[in-house]
């Protein structure tokens, strides 16, 4: 599910606003003091069931308006909040935990250098998203044995659309393989099969696709996340290189061989990194994406990349990104997808 549009009646006690969202990119842009920031946080908090912060804001009325004609409605009586959501003709009441749920999102503030702890702690974001990424590494490293999965076996192929659902599946594996990790495949068995070994033994080979369809789904978006993030990167770097190590630890090598700790890199440098692990590690397919003020530290030369790998992003992972920004060199020559956020009496 997508957003198409969203109106507000009363920002501040002064702004009405109705926004037309593109799909699936949006850069959003404004003179500073217009809401922009609020008003994309509000759109978070809706999405995330953030009551509390959508009550401390002042405004009358939230429309939310989804690609499925659904409309998320916000609504503030004698300054008590009220969510709906209006479908069909029919109002459905929302609570908290029910708006967290109707869509994954994700949101990355333009204050990306530091993050708070589940205990309180600030820490510097490049050192928990380095932390993080290192354990995804070790728990699939740690289960790397293909489980049994018998409501995925797919017995309605014939012999030939066995083999070829195997050859699509090894070629997924390798790509995984690239990535650092890869299952254990039974030595007594070859993967892929030819139709001589599935003939020979059909119904292990349909137990072991369906397993190893299974360790795909659960792995590949995460191999792919590794090599998009080190392409990505290391296409806007300029004298050092981002590696991902087969445990999952993240180096940076200067091009005449230093290793570089990650402190050392530059504010734009840490940035960069920053965001792309957010929307690769943490945006899942089919999430909505706020990205507030890309452009920080950031040089003229790499704001203007910054659109068409947002552009590859949403396209290769199929998610929607609204990014409210001051650059015009961000948006740069994607001004087809470029709204401004002006009162709607103006």
């Amino acid at each position: 599910m997508m957003i198409k549009a969203v109106n507000i009646t009363k920002l501040f006690n002064e702004y009405d606003y109705n926004l037309d969202i593109c799909c699936p990119l949006t850069f959003l842009h404004s003179p500073n003091g217009m809401g922009k920031s609020t008003l994309m946080r509000m759109v978070y908090a809706a999405l995330k069931g953030d009551v509390r912060y959508l009550s401390d804001t002042p405004f009358e009325r939230m429309e939310i308006w989804f690609d499925d004609d659904a409309i998320m409605v916000l609504q503030k009586y004698d300054g008590k909040l009220n969510v709906l959501m209006q479908k069909n003709e029919v109002d459905t009441p929302l609570t908290p935990d029910e708006m967290a749920e109707v869509c994954s999102s994700v949101y990355i503030p333009p204050e990306r250098l530091a993050i708070r702890k589940r205990d309180g702690h600030m820490v510097p974001t490049l050192e928990a998203y380095a932390h993080e990424l290192y354990e995804k590494f070790r728990y699939a490293k740690e289960h790397t044995e293909l489980e049994p999965h018998p409501e995925q076996v797919r017995s309605d192929l014939n012999d030939g659309e066995l083999e070829f659902w195997s050859k699509d599946l090894k070629a997924k594996l390798d790509f995984i393989k690239d990535a650092g990790f890869e299952p254990d495949i039974p030595s007594r068995m070859k993967f892929p099969p030819s139709r001589y070994d599935i003939s020979k033994d059909r119904r292990g080979y349909e137990e072991l696709t369906a397993s190893i369809s299974e360790y795909v789904k659960r792995n590949y978006v995460l191999a792919e996340s590794v090599i998009i993030f080190k392409d990505i990167v290391n296409e806007i770097f300029l004298d050092k290189t981002v590696t991902v190590s087969d445990s999952g630890k993240i180096g940076i090598t200067m091009n005449n061989g230093m290793s570089l700790p990650l402190v050392k890199l530059s504010s734009g440098e840490k940035q960069i990194i920053i965001m792309f692990y957010a929307l690769l590690f943490h945006a899942e397919p089919g999430s909505i994406v706020i990205l507030d003020e890309p452009e920080i530290s950031l040089h003229v030369s790499w704001q203007q990349k910054l659109g068409r790998y947002f552009s590859d992003i949403c396209r290769v992972r199929n998610i929607q990104m609204i990014v409210a920004t001051h650059s015009p060199q961000v948006i740069h020559d994607m001004w087809d997808s470029a709204r401004e956020l002006r009162p709607s009496d103006a």
